[in-house]
């Protein structure tokens, strides 16, 4: 089993997205600030498959879980 603390680079790259520091960067400033009333994984900006894995990483308090709920902390400012 992983136990190891995931970075917002792994979280991108399991996202299948860039996930160098600027492309991370780039990425929320696109899409913040996200309105309260929007749940992270129900943002419009994801895939289906996107959704799918951040709904699930937080619902299962999956070792995802922590980076998650530090990115919808960030895409709230």
């Amino acid at each position: 089993m992983d136990t190891s603390k995931h970075t917002f680079s792994a979280l991108f790259e399991q996202l299948g997205m860039p996930s160098d520091k600027r492309s991370i960067e780039d990425f929320i400033a696109k899409h913040s600030p996200l309105p309260s009333e929007i749940a992270l994984q129900d943002a419009p900006f994801w895939s289906e498959s996107q959704s799918h894995f951040l709904e699930e990483g937080l619902e299962d308090d999956s070792d995802w879980a922590e980076i998650i709920d530090e990115l919808d902390a960030l895409m709230r400012h």
